[in-house]
């Protein structure tokens, strides 16, 4: 059979879609990791140890084998040798915390100790939980603090540190000068979905069904641990219910891989809410010192920013809260540093926004100090110190456009009409404040590879190892193909979450859609040159591959980001404590919006997140027992429905002039600086700085205006 396919432009990136799966989601047919059907299917139990730090004296797996429905115990007297000797996608080590089961060692509480498999969850959860293991405890450090004699500068992906000029003569010169120390906690990111993997073997083949930000990732990993060639592993995860950094290869899937190969049938492994505070990551707690010299007018002379983060004691991952200063704002003298401490604790990771998160609280509330020290209002004093090149990178930017948000989103929050004295604006009991942040996250793009087939019915399939994690991603990238075919959505399908669909960028740092969209348009645009009106398509289609691998790397050496201004309103009890935003405005420009409907929801979660972090989010660990304390969804307090305000989120026109059709990412630019901004908002309703996150009630109580 053979037929033609006509096309014309259409226009659809730019115009509001709803998701293309969202009636399979609302009704159910849509199946995540931990749903999907398999015959004699078993089930694993992680056990994790319940002490900081020590060895595992012994474990009685004897009694738990012989309970109804137990398949097997692996630990570390049964599990297979793994590999750690290789190099992750990421370009780093990987994480020994997913190398299961290699040794008597417990370096932090939570650490996968056994797993127990059985033919029920209810059954390998019993018996997981009757499992005895007695350890030998050692004494323990958890607790971040300044000054920590074991701290040391390391530069993840970025350099550790970063300095010009003299920092000391011209803070010694300046007309004003800020110094201050900000905190903020350790923070977890709790998707909705959990963390949940099934593995079996076919014919030879390693499957694995999973919730992951990348299924190429998770093949290279399970592949380099368990010295498998990468095509032996096959990788799905059509639809993920959140990530924010979490979901890449963690023990769980490692756990499915070890138990299927043992037993020779499938194995599913699913995290408890519990057990992700433990084994899932989390952003690490923060201390950081901001130090600003200013002149008389306000023109920052001197910025330091020094960041210490808490690593492992077995991987080092640093929390670069010192970035945001090397993009936002620029001086004569200009330092910053990104430091960490080991901790007997879990391994930190990647959590939404990582480093621009906390350190645009710290920056961000730093210059608004520094603005009520100059007289200067906290908008213009951000405009006066516009950077024209990276301050530390001396590149020229590929658009901006900050300008543009702050005087647009003054405008719109009617910002001109706000009295600078604090603690004045009254609603009956409430004292009223409002704040302002700007914020930034980079531009990336990364090399993917992505392919387009033309059917002799008039429809496209397009192929990409893309994951959605909720962001749209699969709406957005439908309507990409669409106007690179010059057809409309309804003809395009969009495929996304397969390994075998070929290597592409990961769903992370906000530049998975502006990868995908790219390797999406180069093999749309030449299938289309293929397919012109009146020729004919073949029964087995025609199909185009493309690899953006070399048109990337050609791309012209720049400052990308996407950057935004952030406004909020705060109503403060100052007898109870009680903070409550009663607006949020983000204006941003973050590039071509590609689905303005998907854009916005995902910058307002952004700002919610970020309110979040600002009055709620906050993971305590007991020093005593190295554990957290509530480690579960009523301990680990999140912004509810009742927390969040009116919230409106929009963007100016900054297209990057260097991609394709301009995307630069949003992913996460709403959450940086939303924190600063409500922050912000509390001082000019109360007077009293909170250089400490979350601004709980006590802390209010007993701060003291002007400190």
């Amino acid at each position: 059979m053979t037929t033609t396919a006509e096309h014309r432009v259409t226009g659809a990136v730019g115009t509001a879609h709803i998701r293309v799966e969202g009636v399979d989601k609302v009704t159910g047919a849509a199946r995540y990791a931990g749903e999907v059907p398999f015959a004699e299917l078993a089930y694993g139990w992680l056990v994790l140890s319940t002490v900081a730090k020590g060895r595992i004296g012994a474990i009685d797996s004897g009694p738990v084998l012989a309970m109804p429905g137990v398949l097997a115990v692996l630990d570390h007297r049964s599990a297979p040798h793994l590999n750690t000797d290789y190099t992750s996608m990421l370009g780093t080590p990987p994480d020994p915390t997913c190398a299961l089961f290699q040794h008597d060692r417990v370096p932090s509480l939570g650490w996968p100790v056994a797993l127990v498999v059985a033919e029920t969850s209810e059954q390998a959860r019993e018996a997981a939980e009757s499992l005895v293991v007695r350890y030998e405890e050692e004494p323990h450090d958890v607790e971040l603090v300044p000054g920590h004699p074991a701290a040391y500068t390391l530069s993840g992906h970025m350099p550790g540190e970063t300095e010009k000029g003299s920092l000391e003569d011209r803070l010694a010169a300046s007309a004003f000068v800020v110094d201050a120390e900000y905190t903020t906690p350790e923070e977890h990111h709790n998707p909705m979905e959990p963390h949940a993997a099934t593995a079996h073997w076919d014919g030879g083949r390693l499957e694995v069904i999973d919730s992951n930000q990348g299924a190429g990732w998770v093949v290279g990993e399970l592949a380099g641990l368990f010295s498998l060639d990468p095509g032996a592993v096959h990788v799905r995860s059509e639809h993920v219910g959140g990530g924010f950094g979490s979901k890449g290869v963690r023990a769980h899937q490692v756990a499915a891989v070890m138990a299927a190969t043992h037993l020779q049938r499938p194995v599913r492994v699913v995290m408890t809410r519990r057990q992700m505070f433990s084994l899932a990551g989390y952003r690490s707690p923060t201390v950081q010192r901001v130090r600003l010299g200013a002149d008389a007018g306000g023109r920052l002379r001197a910025l330091e920013h020094s960041s210490l983060s808490a690593t492992s004691t077995v991987y080092e991952f640093v929390e670069p809260a010192a970035g945001p200063a090397r993009v936002m704002y620029d001086a004569d003298a200009h330092r910053t540093a990104n430091r960490v401490v080991r901790l007997d604790v879990p391994s930190p990771t990647w959590m939404r926004a990582p480093g621009e998160a906390p350190g645009s609280f710290a920056l961000e509330a730093a210059m608004d100090e520094l603005a009520e020290r100059c007289g200067v209002d906290p908008v213009e004093l951000r405009l006066r110190n516009e950077p024209e090149t990276g301050p530390v990178s001396g590149l020229p930017y590929a658009g901006r456009n900050l300008r543009g948000c702050f005087e647009e989103g003054a405008r719109r929050f009617g910002w001109a009409d706000r009295d600078p004295r604090p603690g004045v604006r009254r609603d009956g009991r409430w004292l009223l404040g409002t704040g302002t942040a700007a914020a930034s996250f980079p531009a990336m793009a990364m090399p993917s590879t992505a392919a387009a087939t033309a059917w002799p019915d008039g429809t496209f399939t397009v192929r990409i190892t893309a994951a959605d994690i909720g962001t749209g991603a699969r709406t957005a990238l439908t309507l990409v193909a669409a106007d690179a075919l010059g057809v409309t959505p309804d003809r395009v399908e969009v495929r996304i979450g397969d390994s075998d669909f070929g290597f592409a960028m990961i769903a992370g740092g906000s530049a998975g859609t502006r990868s995908w969209a790219w390797a999406v348009i180069e093999a749309g645009r030449e299938l289309r040159e293929r397919i012109v009106t009146g020729e004919e398509i073949p029964a087995e289609g025609i199909t185009v591959r493309s690899d953006t691998s070399e048109a990337v790397g050609a791309l012209a050496q720049r400052e990308r980001h996407s950057f935004g201004a952030q406004f909020a309103e705060v109503a403060v009890d100052t007898a109870t404590g009680e903070v409550r935003v009663r607006r949020m405005l983000g204006i941003f420009a973050a590039g071509r919006i590609v689905n303005p409907l998907t854009a916005r929801g995902q910058l307002v979660g952004g700002m919610i997140w970020g309110l979040s972090m600002a009055l709620h989010e906050e993971a305590v660990r007991d020093r005593a027992t190295g554990g957290l304390v509530g480690a579960d969804l009523a301990g680990y307090h999140v912004a509810s429905h009742a927390d969040v305000p009116h919230i409106e989120a929009d963007w100016v026109d900054a297209p990057d002039p260097d991609d394709p059709i301009g995307i630069r990412g949003i992913g996460e630019v709403g959450t940086v600086g939303a924190a600063a901004a409500v922050a912000n908002a509390v001082w000019h309703a109360t007077g009293a700085r909170h250089r400490s996150l979350p601004i709980r009630p006590d802390r209010v109580l007993t701060a003291a205006p002007g400190a």
